[in-house]
């Protein structure tokens, strides 16, 4: 009886993270939802005004130890790409936005940073992982949506980018 219920335990957690994991990937061939947040810099910045680039959103907290092995990864992509229509939203979802300032400059993070700290657009990105990545074609299409984050992933990214600004 016991392993039965545990056998059972197990069928529905895998069945609620098979859906949890679907959600946001649900989104990619879906035009991205438009949003609007403050920046580290103090500007709000809208996604459509990146309309014509390839866009990575990368949606990320200060808890999040793979977001902090993550980050100096896409820094080093923004920095390459960033010249030849590549940009990099990272947005943040704490609730006190000066720890997520403190871990950018701890970090030396280059790309801009926004503040979702009311999580309202991480909720349009049916964001329930650390981190959540999403590359956005030129048109404004989701494309691509990588949930979590393992070494190796910037290689999947980094092909999926130089395809996207190849199209």
């Amino acid at each position: 009886m016991m392993k039965m219920k545990s056998t059972l335990l197990g069928l529905v957690f895998c069945a609620f993270a098979a859906t949890s994991l679907a959600s946001s990937g649900d989104l990619a061939g879906q035009s991205a939802p438009d949003f609007a947040l403050k920046s580290s810099t103090g500007e709000n910045l809208r996604l459509s005004e990146f309309r014509g680039d390839v866009v990575m959103v990368n949606f990320w907290a200060t808890w999040c130890g793979p977001c902090r092995q993550e980050m100096p990864l896409l820094d080093e992509l923004y920095s390459r790409y960033g010249r030849v229509g590549f940009s990099l939203l990272g947005v943040n979802i704490d609730d006190n936005s000066s720890k997520a300032m403190d871990m950018v400059s701890e970090l030396g993070v280059s790309f801009p940073v926004l503040f979702d700290s009311s999580k309202e657009v991480s909720k349009l990105y049916e964001v329930d992982a650390m981190p959540v990545t999403v590359l956005i074609d030129r048109e404004g299409t989701v494309r691509y949506v990588h949930l979590g984050y393992k070494p190796g992933y910037e290689d999947k990214y980094l092909d999926q980018i130089r395809s996207l600004l190849r199209e």
